[in-house]
């Protein structure tokens, strides 16, 4: 059995205000959902949420200006300037256990980011890292 690939399976479509507009009028004209969804081609939950977003609000427009991403942890930013200012020499890490209130090390370097103060620290002094002598570190 071959099955048939259907070009609208990929990605949702967004829909036009009018179209919307269309469908919830032939709608409330008396046509069935199922014929108005094959009529302008579009799925049954589709036009079923808008038949409840205008139930609930008077209106169909898409829903816009909501927030994208996580909220984030730190909030108070001028006091999160001071303190980054404040504590400068450490590390991000360090940072974050004295900020504390479940903040993580990448919630400290997103805020510096977000701050223009992201600076990096290292742990170890790298002077001695490489071996000048010329000779392996194994046995010989």
């Amino acid at each position: 059995m071959e099955l048939e690939k259907r070009s609208d399976a990929t990605m949702p479509a967004p829909y036009s205000y009018d179209l919307c507009q269309k469908a919830i009028e032939a709608v409330k004209s008396g046509e069935r959902k199922s014929e108005v969804c094959r009529m302008f081609n579009i799925r049954r939950n589709t036009l079923d949420l808008w038949l409840k977003r205008e139930e609930q609000t008077g209106d169909y427009q898409a829903i816009t200006n909501f927030q994208k991403g996580s909220r984030h942890k730190i909030s108070d930013w001028k006091c999160f300037q001071a303190f980054a200012q404040q504590h400068g020499g450490k590390t991000q890490k360090e940072m974050a256990k004295l900020w504390g209130e479940g903040v993580t090390q990448q919630n400290i370097s997103n805020a510096l980011m977000k701050l223009g103060l992201s600076c990096k620290k290292r742990l170890t002094n790298t002077e001695s890292a490489t071996n000048t002598s010329g000779r392996s570190l194994q046995n010989d």
